[in-house]
This record gives structure tokens, C-alpha cells and sequence, in this order.
């Protein structure tokens, strides 16, 4: 079994997670893009029971462009968003692909939120769209 750890910038949050996850997916949302401060979000989706959280965290709820709330956890010192769970995916812990730091994880599967996409960003014809 894959297990592997998230973090935080500090160090402060971890998450661990077990196995791979069910869905590794990049969202071109304007939340998520404000989230990042990047273009898109990259996120990968686990089952609640392979996840475990260590640390202190901060919380920031808000409803996405699905109308579903999410709740972020955050670090309260470098401010760094590591993961979230939805009302609309219950039972499931989302984790930011980048809190990895792992160049070797899995590839998105699916691009949601294609219609706030930026023009210049090309992917992979093989992956699921959806506008």
C-alpha cells in the first residue's frame, strides 16, 4: 500500500494519507484559482478512513461555483490550504496536490470547470473535460 505525507509550508499540518488516491483532478474554478493564486487547483480525493490529520489547523468554509460548501483547512502560521472536504463529496478528504511536494504523483485524471479555463493552458486530449 502507498502511503504517503502532505504538509503545510512550515511543516506545522500534516496530512497522512493510505493507498492511491480515487481521483487526481485539476479544477479551473475562480475559487480555486483565487485559492491558489495559481490558474487552476490540482487535487487528489481520498477515502475519509486513508487519511489522518496531525497538527493544528485553521478552517475556512465557502460555497463553490457547484454550490456545495467546502471546508478548508489551512495552517494558522504560513497560511498554506492542505486540504478540504465537501458537502458535496461526503466521506472523501480532498488533498492539494502540491502540499505533496512529489513530482512523481499521479497524473489528473479529470479537468472540471473547463469554461474558466485561461487560453493558453494546454492538457492532455486523454483526460476527462468538463465545462
Amino acid at each position: 500500500m502507498t502511503n504517503r505525507q502532505a504538509t503545510c509550508r512550515c511543516g506545522n499540518l500534516i496530512i497522512h494519507t493510505r493507498g492511491e488516491p480515487v481521483r487526481v483532478s485539476i479544477c479551473h474554478c475562480l475559487a480555486c484559482q483565487k485559492r491558489t493564486g495559481s490558474v487552476f487547483g490540482m487535487q487528489a480525493r481520498f477515502p475519509l478512513d486513508a487519511v489522518t490529520i496531525e497538527g493544528q489547523s485553521r478552517e475556512y468554509a465557502q460555497a463553490g461555483d457547484s454550490g456545495a460548501v467546502a471546508r478548508f483547512r489551512f495552517c494558522g502560521d504560513c497560511g498554506a490550504t492542505v486540504c478540504w472536504e465537501s458537502d458535496g463529496v461526503p466521506g472523501f478528504v480532498t488533498v492539494a496536490v502540491g502540499a505533496f511536494a512529489d513530482p512523481g504523483f499521479p497524473p489528473p485524471q479529470v479537468s472540471v470547470y473547463e469554461e474558466r479555463k485561461h487560453s493558453w493552458l494546454g492538457l492532455p486530449d486523454e483526460m476527462e473535460h468538463f465545462d
